[in-house]
């Protein structure tokens, strides 16, 4: 228990923000990221809008993810998490609130835009700046705790897919954007910066102690700047092979419950309960990828998950034909998402420090958005011509062996590696 608690007996702050982290990123997963599939059915129907339409709405908020990734990484550094995640989360409400008067495509763009803008502002890389300035030791943990709310959100799926099919999408939305409202915004004002602004220091400690009790606390790799960072092998490795992680990551959050629904002719609710599923074992990869991640190597973590998003998807694509590799697929996938995810926040604090996290973050995010935009709109494209998803889960298989290649090859700088790339920025 310690550096959990303070020698007082109360717990450290920085958990506190883990569970303020971790109700945000609950928000914004079950009413949107995770629920947008079951969303896309409703509009399918309602609209005739295609599937290539509907990914492409999804397509186009993680351009603006990758291309705000830089701008927001400056403004978070600048201006701390709490101001853009106030600023983001009244975006996220009061769009949901304007959802619910969508009538045209072009409005329905528009607005899908307006959200996701809010979602990236007020959760995960926001969020994730703070929790990475104040822990160390704890850090890949921490952010596995964080990630656990995203996680329940999706284990709540079919809550939201249930009052889908009662009460409408119209409905749904206008509740949503309430509840971002009257929860979210007020959670917010809790989240600080960093440890410094209450008199501590990472991991919990206080000035002025013990040398041996705050030893973990002192990083041995100097914290670079983001152009500093960028001219690292590593960085740009686990960039792309984020990216690709995360073509087998979106198509399955946005063409999973299409794919149950109009292949194997499942109810919506009972494709809702298949992603909560994905996202029970998810939780477990969670739990397990904390500890994970602070004990071992976080490389071969990621090329092991890899591997078992690929083996995934090819279970996905032969579904049809044998239905209970479903169960198999939520396994793998599931866990795979969830050891992965804290690991891609971990490692690059590890390997270039918190100094300049939230831009690092930012430019890598450019890179990242072409596996959110290539997974959902391959799938998409291809179900419009070919009726299915067979091929589109197929090539994301393949292409997950790339991308663990691209996670063997991101090797740690080492103090040699940092010296000349800091010599040259003299």
């Amino acid at each position: 228990m310690k550096n959990f608690v303070w020698p007082s007996g109360s717990l450290f702050y920085g958990w506190w923000i883990v569970g303020i982290a971790a109700l945000v990123q609950f928000l914004g997963g079950i009413l949107w990221l995770h629920a947008y599939g079951a969303y896309t059915v409703l509009f399918h129907e309602e609209f005739a809008w295609s599937m290539t339409l509907l990914s492409g709405a999804f397509g186009l908020t993680r351009i603006e993810s990758g291309l705000l990734g830089p701008i927001q990484g400056w403004l978070v550094d600048r201006y701390g998490p709490r101001r853009i995640l106030t600023i983001g989360l009244t975006m996220f409400g009061v769009g949901f609130l304007c959802l619910t008067q969508v009538n045209s495509l072009v409005s329905f763009y528009v607005l899908v835009f307006f959200i996701s803008v809010g979602v990236s502002l007020g959760g995960f890389h926001t969020l994730m700046v703070s929790i990475v300035n104040w822990f160390n030791r704890h850090r890949t943990k921490a952010i596995a705790f964080a990630q656990i709310g995203f996680s329940l959100g999706g284990l709540s799926v079919p809550i939201v897919a249930y009052g889908l099919e009662q009460q409408g999408w119209r409905f749904m939305s206008l509740l949503s954007g309430c509840i971002v409202l009257l929860f979210g915004i007020p959670l917010a004002q809790w989240i600080r910066h960093r440890p410094e602004e209450i008199g501590v220091e990472v991991d919990g400690s206080f000035p002025g102690a013990d040398r041996r009790d705050r030893s973990h606390v002192t990083d041995t790799n100097p914290s670079l700047t983001w152009q500093q960072a960028v001219k690292m092998p590593a960085f740009w490795f686990i960039s792309m092979g984020h990216g690709i992680a995360l073509l087998a990551v979106s198509s399955v959050m946005v063409h999973l419950i299409p794919h149950l629904i109009f292949g194997l002719d499942f109810s919506l609710t009972k494709a809702g309960l298949v992603f909560s599923c994905v996202c029970m074992f998810h939780l477990a990869g969670l739990l397990v990828g904390g500890f994970l991640g602070d004990r071992f190597d976080k490389r071969w973590i990621c090329v092991a998950c890899m591997i078992s998003h690929g083996t995934a998807m090819l279970s996905l694509a032969y579904i049809e034909y044998f239905p209970p590799l479903v169960v198999g697929f939520s396994m793998l996938h599931g866990l795979a998402w969830g050891i992965r995810g804290p690991q891609m926040v971990a490692i690059r604090a590890d390997y270039f420090g918190p100094r300049s996290f939230g831009r690092i973050m930012g430019i890598s995010s450019i890179v990242v958005m072409f596996g959110m935009i290539g997974g959902t709109m391959l799938c998409g494209v291809l179900f419009d011509l070919q009726g299915h998803y067979r091929l589109a889960f197929q090539i994301i298989a393949l292409c997950t062996l790339a991308g663990a290649l691209c996670f063997s090859l991101a090797r740690k700088p080492n103090a040699k590696d940092a010296s000349l790339v800091l010599g040259g920025m003299r």
